[in-house]
Formats: C-alpha cells, structure tokens, sequence
C-alpha cells in the first residue's frame, strides 16, 4: 500500500496526519507514504489545488482523496482491511 500525503512544512495538522497515519501501519505490513511539500514542490497547480486544505491524503492519486486536515481512522483501517 501507497499513500500520498500533501503537505506544508509548518502545518501542524500535516505532521499530525503523518503520525496518525503511521500509528494505523498494521503489524508485519509495511506501507510507504510520500510527503509532497505543496510549497516546496514548484508545481503551482498543486499549490493552487490544495492551498487551504493540507494536508490532504490520497491512496491512489487517480482516485478521490480519501481525507484532508484530519485523518480518517475508519476509512483508513477499511482500507488496509482490503
């Protein structure tokens, strides 16, 4: 499992995503995340896209996100379920 997080460097709600995220890692499975620094990133769409809603996490970026600024616990566990 893959998971993109969009993310700004000082946003405290984005590293808390993070954490809640890796916390939900189920034992012996391992899962990747990539945190994409919308600022950082030089891609003024994703700037413009995902300004005021970081962070922003997505499992498949062709598909819908699946939570932004708080994590969804119940989503995610369905998920992993899967």
């Amino acid at each position: 499992m893959h998971f993109t997080l969009y993310s700004r460097n000082y946003c405290h709600l984005c590293q808390d995503m993070h954490d809640a995220l890796l916390r939900l890692q189920p034992p012996g499975t391992t899962f990747t995340v990539d945190v994409i620094d919308i600022d950082q990133a030089g891609n003024q769409e994703l700037l413009a896209r995902y300004d005021e809603l970081v962070p922003v996490l997505f499992a498949d970026l062709a598909g819908p996100e699946l939570c932004h600024y708080h994590l969804d616990e119940g989503k995610i566990a369905a998920l992993l379920a899967k």
